[in-house]
Parts: C-alpha cells; sequence; structure tokens
C-alpha cells in the first residue's frame, strides 16, 4: 500500500468499473450510512460480521417476538377451528406449526387428525360415584382430590404425574409430544396439566422447549449458530440469496448455516470446510515428503543431507534413500554418501517412474492446495484485523476525528461506510479463493478470467484500504482543521462506492459461473481490453500476480492413476473407489 501507483483519486477508480459498470457516481448521504451497523458483542471475533446492506429476504426475531408470534397462531387455530387454546397448541407443534397444514387436514378429515393428534372429544373411562380411585401406577387408592386425568379419564395419582412428567422433561423436546401412561391410550397431555402438575423447575423447561420447537420445527426459521446468541432468524424462503446477518453482528447462510459465503455455494464450503480439516492433506504431505523404509514400511523423513538413511528403533534398517537398496552394497563405487548410481541408472531404465510420478503429483496438488489455503486464511486474517480497526475507529477515532477537524460525528460516517465495505469486501475476496480451487483445471479461460477479476478486486480493495487506514492518519495526527478534509471525504466515499460496486457484480459473475466467458474460450471485450491493467498497485503486483500460481489436473495422470474429487487423494489405476473417503471413482 506505499505505491504511490495505488493512489487513485474517485474518477481514477472508476475507471476500473468498466467492465462491471453500474452506477459508479458518488451518491453519498447520511441515511445511506445508517444502513450500517456494528455491534460489539462476546463471541468469537472469527464468527462476526458486519452488515453491508440491510437485506429484505429475512426478519430477526427476539424471543419476545418468537413467543407473540407463537400466540397469535394458536390464537388464529383455537378461533378458526373452535377447540381450546391447549388442543390448538397440540396440534401445530404436531404440523409443526404450520397454520395452513392444520387447517387444510382438518377440515379435510377431522376424526383422522384427532385419532393421530390424540385430541378425544369423550372420555375414553367412566368414573363410578366412589369417593375413591386406584392409581393405575401404583395401585394405591386415593381420594378424587390427589387423581388427575387427561381427556381420556384414566387415573393416576399426583405423585406418579409428576414422576412420568418429570422423567420425559428431562428426556428432552419428546415431553411435547406427551401421551396418557396408559399404554393402550394415546390420548395427548397439554400444556395445561404440564402447568398444574409439573414442578416448577420442569414446568420452565416445558415452557422453554415450546417456545423453541416454534423455531426447530419451522422450516421458515432457524436458530442463529452464533455461540451464545438467542436471536432467530425467518427467511423468505426462494428468494435466492441466503446470507443474513443477526442483531448480534454474525452473518451465516441460512441454507447450510456456516458464515456467509458468497460467492461460493454451500457446497462448496462443504467440501473446503471437510478438506482443511480431514487427513487427507497430511497423506499426501507424507507422500510427498517421505519414503517407506523398504524393511518395515513406516514413513520416513529425510532431514540431512547424505543418502545413507537409518530407520528408528527397533528396525534399525540402513538403506540408500534414492534407490531403498541395503545400505551395506553401497560405497564409493556406487557414487559415495550422496549420490547412487544404481537408482540413476535404474531411473533411465524407468523402475522408478511409476514412483516418481505419483510423489510429483503429490507435491504438486499439495502445493496447490497450500497456496489456495494460505490466500483464504490470510484474508480471513485480514478481515479479522480490520474489524478490529473498525471498532477502535468507532469507539475512540471518530471522537478525535470531530475535535480535531471541527466536523460532527454525525458527518464522519462515512470513515465507518468505508470500514464496513473493507470488512464485506475481505470476507467476499477470502471465498473466492475456495471458489478458484475448485474451478476445473480445463475450463482454461474460465481460470484466466476468474484470476483477471480477482486481482482487480485485490487491487481496488488496496486502494480503498490505503485511503481509509493510512490516508487518515494525516487528519488523525493534525494540529488544526485542515482545508483538503473534504477533498478526503469525496475521495474515500468515492473509493467506497466504485469497490462495492465492483465487488457485487464480481459476486454476480461468480455465481452465474463466469458466464461471460463463451462456448470457444473467449472472454469477454472488457477483459481483453485491460488485460494490461491487472498488475497496476500493489495488488496487481503481488496479490493478484499469486492468485495466477496453477497446478496439475487433480483427476487422471499418464499411468491412468486419479486424484479423488472429494478429498484428493491419490488412488492407484486399478482402485475403482478412494482409500481415504470410500467415493466412487
Amino acid at each position: 500500500m506505499d505505491s504511490e501507483d495505488d493512489m487513485h483519486d474517485a474518477n481514477d477508480a472508476e475507471s476500473l468499473d468498466d467492465y462491471y459498470s453500474g452506477d459508479t457516481g458518488v451518491d453519498y448521504s447520511d441515511d445511506d450510512a445508517a444502513d450500517y451497523e456494528f455491534i460489539d458483542n462476546d463471541s468469537d471475533g472469527s464468527d462476526d460480521i458486519v452488515i453491508s446492506r440491510q437485506q429484505k429476504n429475512y426478519v430477526v426475531l427476539k424471543e419476545a417476538d418468537i413467543r407473540q408470534r407463537q400466540e397469535d397462531d394458536i390464537t388464529t387455530v383455537s378461533t378458526v377451528l373452535s377447540i381450546p387454546r391447549v388442543d390448538a397448541c397440540i396440534l401445530l407443534r404436531h404440523y409443526h406449526w404450520s397454520v395452513s397444514n392444520v387447517h387444510e387436514a382438518w377440515f379435510a378429515d377431522e376424526d383422522r387428525v384427532r385419532k393421530t393428534v390424540g385430541l378425544l372429544e369423550r372420555p375414553v373411562v367412566q368414573f363410578s360415584k366412589a369417593k375413591e380411585l386406584n392409581c393405575g401406577i401404583c395401585f394405591e387408592s386415593y381420594p378424587l382430590d390427589r387423581i388427575s386425568t387427561a381427556a381420556c379419564r384414566h387415573p393416576f395419582c399426583n405423585t406418579c404425574w409428576r414422576a412420568y412428567m418429570s422423567t420425559s422433561i428431562d428426556g428432552g423436546p419428546g415431553c411435547l409430544m406427551l401421551r396418557c401412561p396408559d399404554p393402550s391410550c394415546g390420548a395427548a397431555v397439554g400444556q395445561d396439566m404440564i402447568s398444574l402438575l409439573a414442578s416448577d423447575n420442569n414446568n420452565e423447561k416445558y415452557t422453554r422447549y415450546l417456545l423453541r420447537s416454534y423455531v426447530e420445527d419451522n422450516r421458515k426459521t432457524k436458530w442463529c449458530p452464533a455461540p451464545g446468541c438467542e436471536y432467530a432468524v425467518e427467511f423468505v424462503v426462494g428468494s435466492g440469496v441466503y446470507d443474513v446477518a443477526c442483531l448480534c453482528s454474525y452473518g451465516f447462510c441460512w441454507n447450510c448455516t456456516e458464515e456467509a459465503h458468497r460467492p461460493v455455494d454451500c457446497g462448496t464450503v462443504a467440501k473446503w470446510i471437510l478438506k482443511n480439516s480431514a487427513e487427507s492433506e497430511n497423506m499426501n504431505w507424507i507422500l510427498a515428503n517421505s519414503k517407506p523404509c523398504p524393511k518395515c514400511k513406516r514413513p520416513i523423513e529425510k532431514n540431512q543431507g547424505c543418502m545413507h538413511m537409518t530407520c528408528t528403533p527397533p528396525c534399525k534398517f540402513e538403506f540408500c534413500w534414492l534407490c531403498l537398496g541395503a545400505w551395506s552394497d553401497h560405497g564409493e563405487r556406487t557414487g559415495g554418501f550422496y549420490a547412487c548410481n544404481r537408482y540413476e541408472t535404474a531411473k533411465q531404465e524407468g523402475a522408478y517412474d511409476e514412483t516418481e510420478r505419483r510423489r510429483e503429483m503429490a507435491k504438486n496438488s499439495l502445493e496447490r492446495y497450500t497456496h489456495y489455503y494460505e490466500r483464504w486464511a490470510t484474508n480471513q486474517s485480514s478481515r479479522q484485523k480490520a474489524l478490529s480497526d473498525l471498532h477502535q475507529m468507532q469507539t475512540v477515532q471518530l471522537e478525535k476525528l470531530s475535535d480535531k477537524q471541527s466536523q460532527p460525528e454525525s458527518q464522519l460516517k462515512f470513515i465507518t461506510e468505508a470500514w464496513l465495505q473493507i470488512v464485506e469486501c475481505r470476507r467476499v475476496l477470502k471465498w473466492t479463493y475456495a471458489y478458484g480451487y475448485y474451478l476445473p483445471e480445463l475450463e482454461h479461460a474460465k481460470r484466466q478470467f476468474f484470476e483477471y477479476l480477482q486481482g482487480e478486486a485485490e487491487a481496488g480493495l488496496e486502494r480503498l484500504h490505503q485511503c481509509a487506514e493510512k490516508d487518515l492518519q494525516n487528519y488523525l495526527t493534525s494540529d488544526a482543521p485542515s482545508n483538503d478534509f473534504n477533498d478526503f471525504r469525496t475521495k474515500l466515499a468515492g473509493l467506497t462506492s466504485v469497490t462495492r460496486n465492483y465487488f457485487e457484480n464480481l459476486v454476480r459473475a461468480l455465481e452465474n459461473g463466469l458466464s461471460d466467458v463463451d462456448s470457444q474460450g473467449d472472454c469477454s471485450r472488457a477483459a481483453s481490453s485491460k488485460s494490461g491493467v491487472a498488475g497496476k498497485g500493489k495488488g496487481g503486483k503481488g496479490k493478484a500476480a499469486s492468485s495466477r500460481t496453477g497446478g496439475p489436473s487433480k483427476n487422471l495422470d499418464d499411468s491412468g492413476s486419479w486424484y479423488c474429487d472429494h478429498c484428493t487423494c491419490f488412488n492407484a489405476k486399478s482402485a475403482s473407489t478412494c482409500e481415504m473417503c470410500h467415493q466412487r471413482r
């Protein structure tokens, strides 16, 4: 970010947007800045995300909102079907809190619904006029005031009821489908009996299970996955974009509940996360950097210069690293400690071709994965640093800048907006490396186009980051109001607008599968006309160039041996399933 080439004003930055056009004019207002929010909480910083734009395809629900919606649905069903609220709650619970499904099933066949759910119209048992009844569990006689029944009228003492309810509630949410203790009876036990007979602790647990079931059984709502967060998100199913931002500041994908990951689809994210945590890369490293002991077959890494290797106890076999032959057969006549003419001769004869090819493919695969993973992780770290800088800006530096430049804080929101955009762009840039890793090697035109777009994105983000970080320091350290502060405002707001526009269009392009690359493999006119621009700026010189590193195909080599598409483990030609993950070829 120290190069002069990095510095472009808002007008220069607009020239980057020829391909991904859109309106790049600076139309900044305080209302725009008010669409953003940063909330500090105690959750892990890696899970935090800044709300880049208010979305209209989801609603964040607090506990009071969830409870109110639940009560409204119960009231609706109770009123329409003319049944008690307790029965309406049981019906909604059975039909996953879908009012429409309850109405449809009820009016289609009320008797079948009642039998399925356990809502009896009349008692199964008729009491005599006796003053005492026998409990159906402990078989003791009790007066009527110590006997309770469900709608079926099977009598059980209050003590046995409490024990039965306590056991069910301790067992988890299954207690919401509680039935009569009589083995032959399917009558439902409603919340009214729980409230009447269960202990305060169990009653609280039951109420909590009932509230959570409204979210967990409803296909339109999910809990925020951030640790300790109790908000839920209601999503408009079918609206396309799944990235949502909770009030706790955590952003996640509503579809897979992983962190927000546009432009990468959920399937690619799942594969990437599995790959980052799987043992396949360990196996590839072992294959690429070690050789098996010829005697005990344990993998050995060469950490000294000479070719004389000694296996660890109890094996202690001495062998040549190159040809894997016994060291007793070696000496000056075979090349000494640092060479082996036996190996060279055998290699010329093709004796080690398969082994070397296998090891070379493992090395290339490992290098390729390392390239993408390091840049993915680096952008994640940069994003966390930007989040920290944003928090520092909001809590300390904005007030300081307001005093030094004699500007009200309400007029400095363009700085917060710039930092919010930097954080969001770091997230997008991070996932473009996962996108690039799984982009098919054979689609050379798409890969070339993708790397060009990625390099442009990095360069544009670096310009914005430098302006928001280093240029701002000049105004934070000045002793008096600066005459060119309004110019700085225009420049930073312009760079923010241009960068936002570019990244939004980059996301759409990647989500559309880079459709601007035609079937003949030619990139769009804009990309070809600007192919010389990608290297400008620090981002173009360093990061953009590094994103172009390729690697070997992970599918087949010349001998027919193949890499698994799922875990990238190297497999022999004859294998029909992967040795590591057992996926079919």
